[in-house]
């Protein structure tokens, strides 16, 4: 049994909130230790209050595991909210592991009702997400109009502090869409300020190293580094991955700094030989897949100089992803054919 601060009985352990338990131990251990408690404690509080909330903590701080483990604590107990905050979470999670497609996740979390003001909060955070991964980015505008009336009724800080982080992450990317990159830029940096959470951390630097596809070769590939190095300490094997084999490759074939780059992907195999200049085997590569990416329709473009490739791409990004950052691609290339 872990315990949180040798200066508190148990009985008043469990009537601390969230918030008060960690500021006790802030004054008494380093943050990495902090943490680290909290997590435990999470786990063995019998305060329905941090049984909730606790599952807020988890998340945000990358204990995906442990989430799933307080999921079902919460699921049956007897409280009815308990279960209620329990069912968004799991909801939450499995959209994470990508259990369900986000049609069937926005399906599942519109039977979630609820009049209590973090839930909804949660909620909506949800959606909005989810519509991210559809793409569909004109739905952020929606809900940053609602936001800040969700916010003024949330009385928890920890939470609200939470939420915040959450709020700026949205904000990235609703003005990277938007090809606000000042704006966008302020925002990651923002969250890099306010969070431990390594997979959120490396999230950032990806974002931020792509932000400067139309500035500067190394300011890109110094963020994508950092999160190599961030996700290679933390052993989130996925994020090296994704930043290795398509991240890096797509900036230094953009940049046309292609020596010593290779990627399995062959998207991005495509994008590194137009790069060197082998257009016809970039060509080969692009035939043998769907062209049901934007950026595969601009790969394609580039290599045969086709003005109505270059076209259904931008048409493609703007339409159906509202992406004016990355229709920039096509648009740019369209200008000087």
């Amino acid at each position: 049994m872990v315990t949180p601060s040798i200066f508190i009985s148990d009985k008043e352990k469990d009537n601390l909130s969230l918030r008060e338990l960690m500021e006790i131990l802030y004054h008494e251990h380093p943050e990495d230790t902090v943490i680290e408690l909290t997590r435990k404690w999470c786990l063995q509080s019998n305060s329905d209050d941090i049984l909730k909330k606790g599952m807020e903590f988890l998340y945000m701080n990358g204990f995906y595991k442990d989430l799933q483990v307080l999921i079902e604590k919460n699921s049956q107990y007897p409280t009815s909210t308990n279960r209620m905050w329990a069912a968004v979470y799991q909801n939450i999670l499995d959209r994470r592991l990508k259990k369900y497609t986000p049609h069937e996740s926005l399906q599942r979390i519109k039977h979630i009702e609820t009049k209590d003001p973090e839930l909804k909060c949660l909620v909506e955070f949800f959606k909005v997400t989810t519509y991210y991964e559809l793409n569909q980015f004109s739905r952020l505008g929606n809900f940053l109009a609602i936001q800040p009336e969700l916010f003024a009724v949330v009385e928890d800080k920890l939470l609200l502090s939470y939420f915040k982080i959450r709020l700026n992450q949205i904000l990235l990317t609703y003005h990277l869409t938007r090809n606000e990159l000042i704006m966008a830029r302020k925002y990651a940096f923002r969250v890099l300020n306010q969070t431990e959470n390594p997979r959120t951390m490396a999230s950032m630097h990806i974002k931020l190293g792509l932000s400067y596809t139309f500035d500067t070769y190394f300011q890109g590939m110094y963020h994508l580094s950092e999160a190599v190095k961030i996700a290679k300490q933390h052993k989130l094997d996925k994020v090296v991955k994704l930043v290795k084999e398509r991240n890096i490759p797509f900036l230094s074939a953009h940049f046309n700094q292609v020596e010593n780059i290779s990627s399995p992907d062959p998207s991005e195999q495509a994008h590194i030989e137009i790069a060197k200049g082998n257009n016809q085997r970039a060509i080969e590569l692009l035939d043998d897949l769907p062209l049901d990416s934007p950026f595969q329709l601009y790969y394609l473009g580039k290599a045969k100089q086709d003005k109505n490739l270059l076209l259904q791409s931008y048409n493609f990004f703007i339409e159906k992803r509202s992406d004016y950052f990355f229709s920039r691609l096509p648009l740019s290339l369209l200008k000087q054919l």
